[in-house]
């Protein structure tokens, strides 16, 4: 139209229009690459940050699956320390049990056995007391007859036996009187060799009576302090069972919150994991022809 009319003024006009036509065009390239390198610098950044996340996870996943892994074999390990103590503190109550059983049956035994030692002494003191009356009475009597021979001094003579007849008869009933006393002693010394020997089985008794009710106690102390060392051990074991199992709770939530992160790490990232290298190439391709796009009109000729 200017060259047409010759007007200078609509010439300058209509070449300003095209410059800034192009100042515009170049400036939106320019943004646009802009927005493109962002998006690029973003996906990069993005993806470096899905990399470091997944890698995170991952170890830390591995260490709670170690940790609940570990508790559970503490706590199963527990559960059987836990059965072996009750079971050791009830075998220990029933040990005590038999043994204070066996301590009253050896009491009632032993008072049945000092009972008839009572007896057994009583009547062989009783027998005593009786035959050495009687003997007494014997020698008495007998001396009275003048049927008991009196005993001599010792290294006396020792006269003959009568030669008579009558002397003889006496001479047999003096012996007669002297071996019924002689049978009465022997029942007397009978009677005492048996209460003597009833005092030493007595004595012997009751000794192994107490020994073994010493020992008896002494194995009831050992027993009850294994139960109280095993029941405080059972109750030590049981409060680490119980800490454990809540470690335990707590790391199955973190195992599960870790589960969960994963699945939205993957829901945020396995497209542009996946697809990364092809839409990097494609922005940087899209950049390259905006560069080419901006050079073009940089070295444009409008025939001015």
């Amino acid at each position: 139209l200017g060259k047409k009319t010759g007007n200078l003024h609509l010439l300058a006009l209509s070449s300003a229009v095209q410059l800034d036509a192009f100042v515009k065009v170049k400036k939106a390239i320019d943004d646009m690459t802009a927005a493109l390198k962002a998006e690029q610098a973003d996906e990069v950044k993005h993806r470096d940050f899905c990399v470091d996340e997944m890698n995170k996870n991952e170890v830390q996943t591995a260490k709670k699956q170690r940790e609940i892994k570990e508790l559970s074999t503490l706590i199963e390990n527990s559960e059987h320390t836990i059965a072996e103590f009750t079971k050791d503190i009830a075998d220990a109550h029933a040990a005590i049990k038999e043994v204070e059983l066996q301590m009253k049956k050896a009491g009632e035994d032993r008072e049945g056995e000092n009972h008839e030692f009572q007896q057994t002494v009583m009547d062989q003191r009783a027998t005593q007391a009786i035959l050495k009356k009687a003997l007494a009475r014997l020698e008495e009597f007998y001396k009275e007859k003048g049927l008991l021979q009196v005993s001599a001094e010792p290294g006396a003579a020792v006269a003959p036996p009568p030669i008579s007849e009558e002397g003889m008869g006496d001479y047999k009933k003096n012996q007669g009187a002297g071996g019924v006393m002689m049978l009465i002693q022997n029942i007397i010394d009978e009677a005492h060799t048996a209460e003597m020997d009833a005092i030493t089985a007595e004595a012997e008794s009751q000794a192994g009576y107490e020994e073994f009710i010493k020992n008896s106690n002494d194995s009831i102390g050992a027993a009850n302090k294994e139960i109280t060392a095993k029941s405080d051990a059972k109750s030590e074991t049981e409060a680490a069972k119980v800490q454990a199992e809540g470690d335990r709770q707590a790391a199955l939530t973190d195992a599960e919150g870790l589960a969960n992160y994963k699945a939205e790490l993957h829901m945020s990232c396995d497209f542009l994991m996946k697809n990364f290298d092809m839409r990097q190439s494609a922005i940087q391709q899209e950049i390259d022809g905006l560069a080419q796009a901006k050079a073009i009109l940089g070295g444009a000729d409008f025939g001015f």
